[in-house]
Protein backbone atom coordinates (compact mmCIF):
# COMPACT_ATOMS: atom_id res chain seq x y z
CA UNK A 1 0.00 0.00 0.00
CA UNK A 2 1.15 3.09 -0.81
CA UNK A 3 1.56 6.33 1.96
CA UNK A 4 -0.68 8.37 0.23
CA UNK A 5 -3.37 5.56 0.92
CA UNK A 6 -2.51 5.04 4.27
CA UNK A 7 -2.22 8.77 5.09
CA UNK A 8 -6.04 9.05 3.65
CA UNK A 9 -7.12 6.23 5.45
CA UNK A 10 -5.96 7.69 8.47
CA UNK A 11 -7.42 11.45 8.11
CA UNK A 12 -10.78 9.59 7.06
CA UNK A 13 -10.91 7.83 10.22
CA UNK A 14 -9.42 11.34 12.28
CA UNK A 15 -12.66 13.06 10.50
CA UNK A 16 -15.04 9.69 11.47
CA UNK A 17 -13.94 9.81 14.81
CA UNK A 18 -14.37 13.91 15.23
CA UNK A 19 -17.69 13.39 13.68
CA UNK A 20 -18.46 11.01 16.32
CA UNK A 21 -17.15 13.20 19.43
CA UNK A 22 -18.48 16.25 17.83
CA UNK A 23 -21.85 15.03 16.75
CA UNK A 24 -23.58 14.35 20.29
CA UNK A 25 -22.31 17.96 20.92
CA UNK A 26 -23.75 19.46 17.38
CA UNK A 27 -27.21 17.65 18.51
CA UNK A 28 -26.98 18.87 21.98
CA UNK A 29 -26.66 22.18 20.82
CA UNK A 30 -29.09 22.04 18.47
CA UNK A 31 -31.75 20.83 21.55
CA UNK A 32 -30.74 23.73 23.27
CA UNK A 33 -31.42 26.32 20.76
CA UNK A 34 -34.90 24.18 20.21
CA UNK A 35 -35.56 24.12 23.77
CA UNK A 36 -34.63 27.89 24.11
CA UNK A 37 -36.65 29.19 21.16
CA UNK A 38 -39.88 26.92 22.56
CA UNK A 39 -39.42 28.90 26.16
CA UNK A 40 -39.24 32.29 24.62
CA UNK A 41 -42.75 31.41 22.37
CA UNK A 42 -44.06 30.61 25.37
CA UNK A 43 -42.86 33.75 27.66
CA UNK A 44 -44.30 35.59 24.60
CA UNK A 45 -47.49 33.49 24.90
CA UNK A 46 -47.98 34.18 28.54
CA UNK A 47 -47.31 37.54 28.60
CA UNK A 48 -50.21 38.28 25.79
CA UNK A 49 -52.22 36.21 28.23
CA UNK A 50 -51.68 38.25 31.05
CA UNK A 51 -51.42 41.43 29.18
CA UNK A 52 -55.09 40.91 27.86
CA UNK A 53 -56.71 39.36 31.33
CA UNK A 54 -55.08 42.71 32.78
CA UNK A 55 -56.65 44.45 30.39
CA UNK A 56 -59.77 43.01 30.99
CA UNK A 57 -59.37 43.43 34.85
CA UNK A 58 -59.13 46.92 34.27
CA UNK A 59 -61.98 47.64 32.05
CA UNK A 60 -63.52 45.65 34.93
CA UNK A 61 -62.45 47.56 37.51
CA UNK A 62 -63.35 50.79 35.81
CA UNK A 63 -66.85 49.72 35.02
CA UNK A 64 -66.81 48.67 39.12
CA UNK A 65 -65.48 51.97 39.99
CA UNK A 66 -68.37 53.69 38.00
CA UNK A 67 -71.22 51.44 39.41
CA UNK A 68 -69.67 52.84 42.94
CA UNK A 69 -70.12 56.13 41.80
CA UNK A 70 -73.71 55.17 40.39
CA UNK A 71 -74.18 53.60 43.81
CA UNK A 72 -72.89 56.35 46.15
CA UNK A 73 -75.49 59.23 43.92
CA UNK A 74 -78.34 56.91 44.19
CA UNK A 75 -77.30 56.37 47.99
CA UNK A 76 -76.85 60.07 48.12
CA UNK A 77 -80.67 60.47 46.69
CA UNK A 78 -82.07 58.08 48.96
CA UNK A 79 -80.45 60.05 51.94
CA UNK A 80 -81.89 63.24 50.59
CA UNK A 81 -85.57 61.35 49.96
CA UNK A 82 -85.34 59.84 53.68
CA UNK A 83 -84.31 63.59 54.90
CA UNK A 84 -87.17 64.78 52.96
CA UNK A 85 -89.49 62.44 54.21
CA UNK A 86 -88.31 62.97 57.86
CA UNK A 87 -88.86 66.90 57.75
CA UNK A 88 -92.34 66.24 56.30
CA UNK A 89 -92.96 63.85 59.27
CA UNK A 90 -91.73 66.62 61.70
CA UNK A 91 -93.74 69.09 60.12
CA UNK A 92 -97.19 66.87 60.33
CA UNK A 93 -96.01 65.80 63.93
CA UNK A 94 -95.98 69.78 64.54
CA UNK A 95 -99.05 70.00 63.02
CA UNK A 96 -97.65 72.29 60.10
CA UNK A 97 -98.91 70.37 57.61
CA UNK A 98 -102.63 69.70 57.97
CA UNK A 99 -103.60 71.60 54.98
CA UNK A 100 -101.99 68.71 53.38
CA UNK A 101 -103.95 66.60 54.84
CA UNK A 102 -107.39 68.25 55.02
CA UNK A 103 -109.25 68.50 51.66
CA UNK A 104 -110.83 72.23 50.68
CA UNK A 105 -114.23 71.31 51.23
CA UNK A 106 -113.16 70.13 54.95
CA UNK A 107 -111.76 73.04 55.86
CA UNK A 108 -114.23 74.36 57.79
CA UNK A 109 -114.80 71.21 59.52
CA UNK A 110 -111.26 71.20 60.39
CA UNK A 111 -110.53 74.95 61.09
CA UNK A 112 -110.83 75.28 65.22
CA UNK A 113 -108.58 71.72 65.35
CA UNK A 114 -105.89 72.14 62.40
CA UNK A 115 -102.70 74.46 62.19
CA UNK A 116 -104.45 76.16 59.28
CA UNK A 117 -106.64 79.11 58.96
CA UNK A 118 -110.10 79.66 57.14
CA UNK A 119 -110.57 83.05 57.05
CA UNK A 120 -107.85 85.83 55.57
CA UNK A 121 -105.47 86.43 57.42
CA UNK A 122 -106.31 84.82 60.27
CA UNK A 123 -103.34 83.83 63.03
CA UNK A 124 -103.08 79.87 63.05
CA UNK A 125 -102.87 77.95 66.24
CA UNK A 126 -99.17 77.88 66.24
CA UNK A 127 -99.14 81.37 66.37
CA UNK A 128 -98.02 82.22 62.47
CA UNK A 129 -100.51 85.00 60.16
CA UNK A 130 -101.95 82.29 57.51
CA UNK A 131 -100.95 84.68 54.17
CA UNK A 132 -102.74 82.41 51.80
CA UNK A 133 -106.18 82.50 50.21
CA UNK A 134 -108.19 79.53 49.86
CA UNK A 135 -107.22 78.76 46.32
CA UNK A 136 -103.73 78.20 47.85
CA UNK A 137 -101.79 81.14 46.61
CA UNK A 138 -100.02 83.48 49.01
CA UNK A 139 -100.62 87.04 49.63
CA UNK A 140 -97.51 89.12 49.02
CA UNK A 141 -99.38 92.52 49.35
CA UNK A 142 -100.67 92.07 52.71
CA UNK A 143 -97.85 90.14 54.62
CA UNK A 144 -96.14 92.65 56.73
CA UNK A 145 -93.63 94.96 55.79
CA UNK A 146 -90.33 93.54 58.36
CA UNK A 147 -90.96 89.88 56.01
CA UNK A 148 -91.13 91.48 52.83
CA UNK A 149 -87.90 92.30 50.87
CA UNK A 150 -88.16 95.49 48.19
CA UNK A 151 -88.17 92.98 45.49
CA UNK A 152 -91.17 90.94 46.38
CA UNK A 153 -89.23 88.09 47.83
CA UNK A 154 -89.15 87.10 51.74
CA UNK A 155 -85.98 87.84 53.76
CA UNK A 156 -85.03 84.51 55.02
CA UNK A 157 -83.68 85.70 58.37
CA UNK A 158 -87.29 86.65 59.37
CA UNK A 159 -89.20 83.61 57.81
CA UNK A 160 -90.42 81.35 60.49
CA UNK A 161 -89.77 77.68 60.76
CA UNK A 162 -92.80 77.17 58.49
CA UNK A 163 -92.06 79.17 56.15
CA UNK A 164 -88.25 78.12 55.93
CA UNK A 165 -89.68 74.54 55.48
CA UNK A 166 -91.73 75.05 52.84
CA UNK A 167 -89.42 77.20 51.16
CA UNK A 168 -86.94 73.83 51.78
CA UNK A 169 -89.37 71.83 50.49
CA UNK A 170 -90.24 73.31 47.24
CA UNK A 171 -86.40 73.60 46.17
CA UNK A 172 -86.59 69.87 47.05
CA UNK A 173 -88.88 69.45 44.96
CA UNK A 174 -87.55 71.07 42.07
CA UNK A 175 -84.20 69.05 42.23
Amino acid sequence: MSTGLIIAIVVIVLILIALLVLLPRMRAKSQERKAQKELESRRDRVATENREAASTRSSEAEKAEQQAVVAQHEAKAQRAEAEKLEAEAQMHERGMADDQLIEDHERDRFSGVAGTGSADGETRDDGVRDDTRDDGTVRDDERPAARQAGDGTTDDASRSDYEQGRVDERETERR
